[in-house]
């Protein structure tokens, strides 16, 4: 198959994206790795009447610490991403999504804000971007906006990004790295295959080993990634041992309504996410005990 017939322009600046943005309409829609968006249109799932390509802007790509934020530019190749000191530095958990996202060679083409745009139910950077509550920026000729993570994600493959917004950079906060620790754990078909539950989690323990900060999120099992708020609130001064933990994550049951589909049916999603979740908080855990040893 082949994709529908579409006009396309290269541009060069944010500014020239926004307003080919503008003028193209809700039929527009930017490309940079284009390894979603490409396939989509070759089974004509997805038909822009425009593509606009971002690969000429310079200023879309870079990573970089400002203040108490990883400033990550929506063209940054997964690849880079993920070979970054910085990221492996100061934000271990994402550089360890990373290593999960596909293969080698769509990381070498796919973007950070390629994943957070896509919106896919089982893809590993929007989940961490939940997780920590990250802080999407969005441009377009009306102005700029920053939008929480918590509220940019709507469902399945859809954000609450309008359709002139250019999407330019992502902040994820920067934990301490005293007493701090992280946990990432997905099940898949296959390595490089979409994930059929994914969780991740970060903590902070205090001096006495109990829990001082918690950030907990799980994604493959639901519409689009779900931070587990009940879960961080039930578990914050406690001292993370395993039944705490297992009990918690038993109302997991209670917050997501699993879907059946090719590759696993809702009942398996749901046990999985479960044990994902206690994992994940379970390594995380380990890994901030470490430094108290």
């Amino acid at each position: 198959m082949k994709a529908a017939p579409f006009d396309y322009v290269r541009v060069s600046s944010i500014d020239e994206a926004c307003q080919a943005l503008a003028d193209g309409g809700e039929d527009a829609r930017v490309i940079a790795g284009g390894q979603t968006l490409i396939p989509l249109m070759a089974m004509r799932l997805a038909r822009p009447a425009l593509l606009i390509d971002i690969n000429d802007v310079k200023e879309l790509s870079g990573i970089a610490v400002d203040s108490d934020h990883l400033v990550i530019k929506a063209r940054t190749r997964q690849a880079d991403t993920l070979s970054s000191e910085i990221v492996q530095e100061k934000l271990p958990l994402l550089a360890d999504a990373l290593s999960h996202v596909g293969h080698t060679q769509t990381r070498n083409r796919g973007t950070v804000g390629g994943s957070l745009v896509n919106a896919d139910p089982s893809a590993e950077i929007p989940l961490i971007a939940q997780t920590l509550g990250a802080i999407i920026v969005a441009r377009s000729t009306r102005g700029e906006r920053t939008i929480a993570a918590g509220d940019f994600f709507d469902s399945a493959m859809s954000t609450t990004l309008a359709p002139d917004e250019c999407l330019t950079e992502v902040h994820f906060p920067i934990w301490s790295p005293e007493n701090t620790g992280f946990g990432f754990h997905e099940v898949s078909i296959r390595d490089s295959d979409f994930a059929l539950a994914v969780a991740a989690a970060q903590t902070t323990l205090d001096a006495g080993g109990n829990v001082q900060k918690l950030a907990v999120a799980i994604c493959g099992a639901t519409p689009a990634a779900l931070k587990l708020t009940d879960i961080e609130e039930a578990l914050i001064g406690t001292d993370l041992n395993d039944d705490i933990i297992k009990v918690a994550c038993a109302k997991i049951d209670d917050l997501i309504d699993p879907q059946s589909d090719v590759h696993a049916d809702a009942a398996y999603r749901g046990r999985v996410a479960k044990v994902m979740a206690r994992r994940a908080i379970s390594d995380a855990r380990d890994g901030a005990k470490g430094d108290l040893v």
